[in-house]
């Protein structure tokens, strides 16, 4: 998935983190020494972590290191690799636990080590530091084709945005998943479809359409067009790249989280791509705070438990994050999640915030309801406990209540590489989460203290 970036690195030794899709990633360096490069999991410094110090110690040698420990796993000679008044290039690739960097231009790594441990790489930070600074230009990888057959080619999805440019005759199909793989519940986006005359929008690739607009013409084999795609609490949207124009859109009633996009030709089509993927920064804002457990507009009844520690429920909408906000978990691709509560059928409950979907997602009824309108805990405790079952520790933090008026606590459980905010209902004797879709229960939790 082509994406290229200058970066500037201070001489701080302190990480600049972008996500990757493939097992390599390219780059130029214009520094003096120490160029350093992480592979990790999660957008920051966090076990495991594999690093690649390229013209360390005085631009003398280069070297592999796991968890930032030593000894390092290999070492060798690298004298004068970089170069202060120069771009130099280099490659990065790691797969099944192979390690390898190499120059531009070599297909023989310089540097190769095999991990008997391997992890998913998901993300590439960069740094220099040790008296250097840096210049970078980063390049995940090239455009790439997607040839005539009708099967997707899978990437992260780690915003609440895709933007792409397309060249070919007809027939761009891009897909949003909860998974790497072609799995209901699914979007689909046909764009210059049936021999470039219309296009649509699919849900769990079934028919009939959700949208159908003549698009005429739309698609060119000798020029590239540019389209974004944006995903908001089920609202989905297909923008001109150029102009913004909006093309199609198409509210969900049940929407899903978003993970992955997926791109394909086919119908006798072949196409090149270029996708940028990187996440754009939520703005902070500043809604209206209300007062701790304050009934906000709209909701039933209210939560009576007195104010503590300082911290508010903040009105705030579309993925905003207001400032001070109590972060609470991380999804699996590493985003922070923030604890937050919305309105429900007849219930205040509590759940997560995951800015880049631009919702808050709640638990009920089985399903993980999205909120485009939700409440901010700002300002709050970040201490948490954990328990089981019914046991919840007195004074445990009261986050809502159900329909029926029973109090709800914030609890949070870690599941499938995540920390995932949601309910504890006592008399259920469970912390309930929303993920991909579903409400899941779990009777080993922790439960947000005051």
């Amino acid at each position: 998935m082509s994406n290229m970036m200058d970066v500037a690195t201070e001489d701080n030794l302190q990480y600049q983190f972008f996500p990757v899709s493939s097992g390599s990633v390219q780059f130029k360096v214009r520094a003096a020494h120490d160029a350093h490069i992480a592979l990790t999991m999660h957008p920051q410094e966090s076990d495991p972590m594999y690093e690649v110090f390229i013209g360390g110690w005085g631009n003398t040698k280069s070297v592999i290191r796991r968890n930032r420990t030593k000894p390092e796993k290999v070492e060798i000679d690298t004298p004068q690799i970089l170069n202060a008044g120069e771009f130099r290039g280099f490659w990065i690739r790691w797969d099944s636990g192979i390690i390898s960097a190499g120059r531009e231009g070599e297909a023989i790594p310089f540097l190769s080590w095999n991990d008997p441990e391997p992890f998913p790489v998901a993300f590439v930070g960069v740094c220099t530091g040790w008296g250097a600074s840096g210049t970078w230009k980063i390049e995940e990888s090239p455009e790439f084709d997607t040839p005539d057959q009708l099967e997707y080619k899978f990437g992260p999805a780690v915003s609440g945005i895709l933007e792409f440019e397309y060249r070919g005759p007809h027939n761009c199909h891009v897909c949003l998943t909860a998974a790497p793989a072609e799995v209901d519940p699914m979007y689909e986006f046909i764009l210059g479809g049936w021999e470039n005359t219309q296009s649509v929008i699919r849900h769990c690739r079934q028919k009939p359409e959700k949208v159908t607009v003549p698009t005429p013409g739309l698609m060119n084999p000798n020029e590239f067009k540019r389209f974004l795609i944006e995903w908001r609490c089920g609202r989905l949207a297909v923008r001109d790249g150029e102009t913004g124009a909006v093309l199609m859109e198409w509210q969900d009633p049940s929407p899903f989280p978003v993970t992955h996009f997926g791109v394909r030709t086919g119908w006798g089509a072949r196409g090149l791509w270029r996708i940028k993927h990187f996440p754009a920064a939520v703005p902070p804002s500043a809604p209206q705070a209300q007062a701790l457990y304050a009934t906000p507009p709209g909701y039933p009844g209210g939560v009576a438990v007195s104010p503590a520690g300082g911290a508010q429920w903040m009105n705030a909408t579309g993925g905003q994050v207001p400032p001070g906000a109590v972060p609470g978990g991380q999804d699996s691709n590493g985003e922070p999640m923030f604890v937050a509560r919305a309105q429900h059928e007849g219930a205040t409950l509590p759940g997560k915030l995951v800015p880049s979907h631009g919702c808050a997602y709640v638990p009920w009824g089985g399903a993980e309801n999205g909120k485009n309108e939700y409440q901010v805990l700002v300002g709050g405790s970040n201490q948490w406990i954990p328990t089981n079952g019914a046991n919840v520790p007195p004074g445990a933090f009261q986050g809502g209540q159900t329909e029926d008026g029973e109090p709800l606590f914030v609890g949070r459980v870690h599941h499938e590489g995540s920390v995932t905010i949601g309910k504890v209902q006592q008399s259920h004797g469970v912390c309930y989460i929303s993920y991909a879709g579903q409400e899941l229960g779990f009777p080993d939790y922790e439960v947000l203290m005051p």
